[in-house]
């Protein structure tokens, strides 16, 4: 049986969309549906988007909370088809449609496409959160378990065997597998090649996640994060990929990606912050130099050396921070940190408000258009003469009496769409130096307590000594 998981979306519904209705992953959209809605990515989106803001209390584009990841909007499956079961593409894609009519029901809106751009077929679905009628969707492991137990069914109908048998650990190496070894392409080398690929696309470690599971790749998220690729028996703790990629290090090289160090201005006397960071830098790099810390690369590419540590990178970029914004003090730092947080929440609520202007007058736009429609038809049905009547009230109310009044409702709503994709562009990066200060404050704690080098050090004595117990020959 295919295997089947499911991906939270809380902010990037228009985003996931066109993903999965690419033309060269569905050849030409060859293999695209949907329920209650269509299959063009943009149209989709608003009709998904009317249904969700009719029901929910929140906006379908709404930007996610400061802390947080918001409410989910959508949820994104991926249905995946081994090569050893030789599933065409037309079946799979019957199988994903017949799954969303038995899992979600008929007035689920859903958008299904089969992507044949891999060696393996697999089927994309996004379901959007409320159905037609107001019925809730949810995410959650008991959902998934119910949508597997399904999929499982289905296939037995179909004649179709699992894809992968996990309880049997002796089964033998895949097709898939057996052309990366042929390739001499490592499984853990595909993955490191995938996030690297990726880090400089997206501005958060969650949206590097989303973006490796809309890719094919399985993410678990625990104590370490798992990933697993297309076609791999297990999953791999990105830590054994190398020490670029743990959680700490994805997240360094995500957030200061594209800060840089600068130079930082000489000064007769800095103050305690910038004395306490040039210090830490030299003794760090002392360190790296030594070879008595971890040795991270800040370029995965390069030649690891101090000058290619990333750990000396993130304090000289930490520090570059703290020159360009003149932060003199701790408490400084603090409280821009409280009124970043103030003005986040500020210009989320003004852009929600444009938001909703912007609807409003999406919608007015919309009457105007159906109204000119209908009053030039001719003989109408009793539904259509309900349906101009209203909009005629709508543009009567709005005083749209003439093809200019028209033109200049047109413009004030693309000036505005304008304008809400500029601020949230703002907020963006309002986020980013938050989550920076955030980061600076938690470093220099640890460096005032006197803690940074002595973890460093700790770090690479234990890193030291896991290595040498795999080098003892087992007796």
């Amino acid at each position: 049986m295919p295997y089947v998981k499911s991906i939270s979306v809380h902010a990037t519904v228009d985003k996931s969309l066109r993903y999965i209705l690419d033309h060269d992953k569905t050849e030409s959209q060859l293999y695209t549906v949907s329920i209650n809605c269509t299959t063009d990515a943009h149209d989709a989106y608003l009709q998904m988007k009317a249904v969700y803001e009719h029901y929910a209390r929140d906006k379908y584009n709404s930007p996610p909370p400061l802390e947080g990841k918001g409410t989910v909007k959508a949820i994104h499956y991926i249905i995946s088809f081994a090569d050893s079961e030789n599933v065409t593409p037309m079946l799979a894609h019957k199988l994903a449609m017949t799954f969303v009519r038995k899992n979600f029901g008929d007035e689920v809106q859903a958008v299904i496409a089969t992507h044949i751009d891999k060696s393996h077929v697999h089927a994309h679905i996004i379901v959007n959160s409320y159905s037609l009628s107001g019925w809730k969707f949810y995410a959650n492991r008991n959902t998934l378990r119910k949508a597997r137990e399904n999929i499982n069914g289905i296939c037995r109908a179909f004649g179709i065997t699992p894809a992968l048998n996990f309880e049997n650990k002796g089964r033998s190496v895949d097709h898939y597998e057996w052309e990366q070894r042929k390739k001499g392409t490592s499984w853990k080398e595909q993955i490191r090649q995938a996030i690297d690929e990726l880090i400089p696309t997206v501005n958060s470690l969650d949206e590097l996640l989303q973006a490796l599971e809309e890719r094919g790749y399985e993410v678990k998220r625990g104590k370490y994060i798992s990933v697993k690729a297309p076609g791999q028996e297990r999953f791999v703790r990105t830590k054994t990929l190398g020490e670029e990629y743990t959680e700490k290090s994805l997240k360094t090289r995500i957030l200061y990606k594209d800060i840089g160090t600068g130079n930082t201005i000489a000064e007769d006397e800095p103050s305690q912050l910038k004395a306490a960071y040039i210090a830490v830098i030299g003794d760090v790099r002392i360190l790296a130099e030594q070879r008595k810390k971890v040795p991270r690369k800040r370029i995965v590419t390069a030649e690891y050396s101090a000058d290619n540590d990333l750990d000396v990178y993130r304090l000289s970029a930490q520090l570059s921070v703290i020159s360009k914004n003149n932060i003199g003090s701790i408490g400084e730092l603090v409280g821009r940190i409280n009124r970043l947080k103030a003005e986040y929440e500020k210009r989320r609520v003004e852009i929600n408000a444009l938001i909703d202007e912007h609807n409003r007058l999406v919608s007015l736009l919309e009457q105007v258009r159906e109204y000119h429609v209908l009053r030039n038809k001719g003989e109408l049905s009793e539904t259509e003469k309900v349906r101009l009547s209203v909009c005629k009230q709508a543009v009567e109310s709005a005083a749209i009496l003439s093809a200019a009044d028209a033109d200049r409702l047109r413009e004030r709503v693309e000036t505005l769409g304008k304008k809400i994709t500029t601020l949230k562009g703002n907020l963006d990066k309002t986020c980013q130096q938050y989550e920076v200060y955030c980061d600076i404050r938690d470093t220099y704690n640890i460096i005032a307590k006197g803690d940074y080098l002595s973890d460093l050090v700790e770090e690479e004595r234990k890193r030291r000594e896991q290595m040498n117990k795999k080098k003892k020959p087992s007796r």
